[in-house]
C-alpha cells in the first residue's frame, strides 16, 4: 500500500465513521500520513484525531479510539496504535501477522481495550432481575475496558444475594478490582473520585433484556456460574436465552456443539501447546507461518501468511479491538460472545491445517516458532474476551 492509497484508506474510514454515525463532522478534502519518524511506532503516522477532535466535539484520544477500531480491520493494515495527544501510528501488513501477534503478546489479555470513551462517565441501571444484573455487569467490564467509567445500580426494591455467585457485584462507593477492593484491575481508585475527574453527571443506561424465569440460586445449580453467564449474555438482548435446567443441558455437554465448550477448549488448546512448546525447547517467536505442511518452509508465492486457515485467525484476531469497540458502543456484550465462537473456530481449523510443533525427528524451524506465538496470541484473546463477560477461562479442561 503506496502513501497515497494509505491517505485514501483512512480517508474512506474518516468518511464510513462519519456515515454510521459515529463521527459528527464535516469530512475532510484530504488527510495526511507520513513515514514514521521513530523506529517502533508504525510504519506511518497521521494526526486526523487531532485535526477532527474540535469539529466533532470530543477529545482527539476519543476520536482516534473510534478511528483506530475501523482502521485496524481494513485489509492491507496489520496494526493501528494510538500515541501522544492522539496520533494514529500505523503498520501495514507484511503477511506474516507478526506485528499483531507481537503487540497482543506485549498488551495480553488487555490487547482490544483502549479510550475510545474516556470521559464518559455511564450508570447502568437495572431491575432486580437476574439476566438484567448479569448484563448490567457485563457492560461495566466492557464500557471500562473503553476507558468509561461505568458504574451499575439495581432499581429494584432488594438485591438478590445470589447474584455474588454470578459474579455481579453493586458499586457501593469503590469501582470492584480498584486498589482497596481487591488490590488489581482497575487503577482509578474510588468511585467518587474518578467522577470527580470525568467532571460531568453520568449518563444513565436502563439495562433492560428479556428477562429469565429461573432465580440466581437455580441456575447456579444447575448450570454454574460461567455455564449461566454464557447462557444469559450469548443471545442478544431481545431474544430469549435457552435454558433447559437439566442435566443434559446443551451448555453442560463437553463436546463441539456447546459453543462455550468449544471457547474454553480453544483457550486450553493454546495453552497446552505453549507449555509443550517449552518442554521441546520451541521459542514462541512471531514470524512467518510457513506453508501448513509441517515443512518450516516458506509460504506460497501470493500468499505469504500460509494457508487460508493462517489468514482467517490473524483476520479475526484484527477484528477484536473493533469488535469491543462496538459492543461497548451499542452495549451488546453478546458480540463479544459470537465473536469468540468465530476465532475458537478459525483456531482449530488453524491448528488442524498448520501443526504448530515438530513431528517425530523433525526438528524445530522458524514456522513452529511463529506458530506457536500465533498459538499463544488467541489463547491471550480468547481469554481476554472470557474475562470481560465475567467467565472463567481455565488452562486445563
Amino acid at each position: 500500500m503506496t502513501p497515497a492509497q494509505l491517505s485514501q484508506t483512512v480517508l474512506r474510514t474518516v468518511r464510513h465513521a462519519v456515515a454510521d454515525g459515529e463521527l459528527r463532522v464535516p469530512v475532510p478534502e484530504r488527510v495526511a500520513v507520513k513515514r514514521a519518524s521513530r523506529p517502533g511506532h508504525g510504519d506511518y503516522a497521521t494526526g486526523v484525531a487531532l485535526q477532527l477532535a474540535r469539529p466533532a466535539g470530543l477529545p482527539a484520544l476519543g476520536v482516534a479510539g473510534i478511528l483506530r477500531s475501523r482502521l485496524a480491520a481494513v485489509s492491507g493494515i496489520e496494526l493501528v496504535e494510538v500515541s501522544g495527544p492522539g496520533f494514529l501510528n500505523i503498520t501495514l501488513a507484511d503477511g506474516s501477522g507478526a506485528a499483531l501477534v507481537r503487540d497482543i503478546l506485549r498488551r495480553g489479555t488487555a490487547y482490544g481495550h483502549g479510550d475510545a470513551l474516556a470521559g464518559e462517565h455511564i450508570e447502568l441501571a437495572f431491575p432486580g432481575e437476574t439476566r438484567a444484573a448479569v448484563t448490567a455487569d457485563a457492560l461495566r467490564r466492557v464500557l471500562r475496558s473503553q476507558g468509561a467509567l461505568a458504574t451499575i445500580r439495581c432499581t429494584g426494591p432488594v438485591a438478590d444475594p445470589g447474584w455474588a455467585g454470578l459474579r455481579v457485584s453493586l458499586d457501593t462507593g469503590t469501582i470492584p478490582g480498584a486498589p482497596g477492593a481487591d488490590g488489581r484491575g482497575d487503577p482509578r481508585g474510588p468511585v467518587a473520585d474518578a467522577r470527580a475527574r470525568v467532571g460531568a453527571a453520568p449518563g444513565r443506561l436502563t439495562v433492560r433484556p428479556v428477562p429469565v424465569r429461573a432465580s440466581a440460586d437455580e441456575l447456579l445449580r444447575t448450570l454454574g456460574a460461567d455455564a449461566a453467564r454464557w447462557a444469559l449474555l450469548r443471545p442478544a438482548a431481545h431474544d430469549h436465552p435457552r435454558l433447559t435446567g437439566d442435566e443434559h443441558d446443551p451448555l453442560l455437554v463437553q463436546r463441539e456443539s456447546n459453543p462455550l465448550f468449544r471457547v474454553r477448549y480453544a483457550h486450553a488448546r493454546a495453552c497446552a501447546l505453549a507449555r509443550n512448546a517449552a518442554d521441546l525447547g520451541v521459542e514462541s517467536l512471531p514470524g512467518d507461518l510457513g506453508t501448513g505442511d509441517g515443512s518450516g518452509g516458506p509460504g506460497s508465492p501470493g500468499a505469504p501468511a500460509g494457508p487460508s486457515s493462517a489468514r482467517d485467525l490473524l483476520a479475526a484476531l484484527r477484528e477484536y479491538p473493533a469488535v469491543l469497540d462496538a459492543a461497548a458502543r451499542h452495549r451488546a456484550p453478546d458480540r463479544i460472545a459470537r465473536h469468540l465462537e468465530q476465532l475458537a473456530d478459525a483456531f482449530f481449523r488453524f491448528h488442524d491445517a498448520c501443526p504448530v510443533l515438530p513431528r517425530g525427528d523433525e526438528k524445530p524451524g522458524a514456522a513452529h516458532r511463529a506458530r506457536t506465538a500465533l498459538a499463544e496470541a488467541t489463547g491471550t484473546v480468547l481469554a481476554g474476551g472470557l474475562l470481560l463477560l465475567g467467565i472463567d477461562a481455565p488452562a486445563h479442561l
